[in-house]
């Protein structure tokens, strides 16, 4: 008997048909499951509330104020200082912004309260500002943004 001399396999090299297989499956899958993507529509849904207050929204554009915090403490409502760098109470901003409260209640307006406070202010000052909102009843639509030191 004659033994054959084991041989190792021949180096096959790189495959690419498997590799086709591969991708056409992969690909195929990605194909299927792009039809069955659901795309978002608006809902029609009726929100809870009193119907008549929609229709008397304001039609006008809404008040804007503007209150400043500088570095110092010093507060100004469109650039016109109000009370003192160290006053906690803000009387004059807290009369002041109900003055524009009741005028946008009385007119049917939003007010729009922009705090621009220095990057370098105190936050307990701007706590102050925010207590004095309150107070005036025109802490509903406040936005924060900060002001370059100069």
């Amino acid at each position: 008997m004659k033994h054959r001399a084991k041989t190792g396999h021949p180096d096959m090299g790189f495959q690419i048909a498997p590799m086709i297989d591969v991708v056409f499956v992969i690909m195929l899958f990605f194909m299927v499951m792009a039809g069955s993507v659901k795309v978002e529509h608006e809902l029609k849904m009726k929100l809870p509330g009193d119907p008549e207050a929609s229709t008397s929204a304001p039609t006008d554009s809404p008040d804007e104020v503007t209150i400043s915090i500088a570095e110092n403490g010093q507060v100004s409502v469109n650039d016109n200082p109000v009370d003192s760098q160290t006053d906690e109470n803000l009387a004059t901003l807290t009369q002041e912004m109900k003055m524009v409260a009741e005028n946008a209640r009385r007119s049917n307006q939003k007010i729009l309260v922009t705090v621009s406070a220095e990057e370098t202010a105190k936050y307990e000052r701007i706590a102050y500002v925010l207590n004095a909102l309150a107070k005036a009843g025109a802490s509903e639509n406040v936005t924060f943004a900060t002001a370059d030191a100069e």
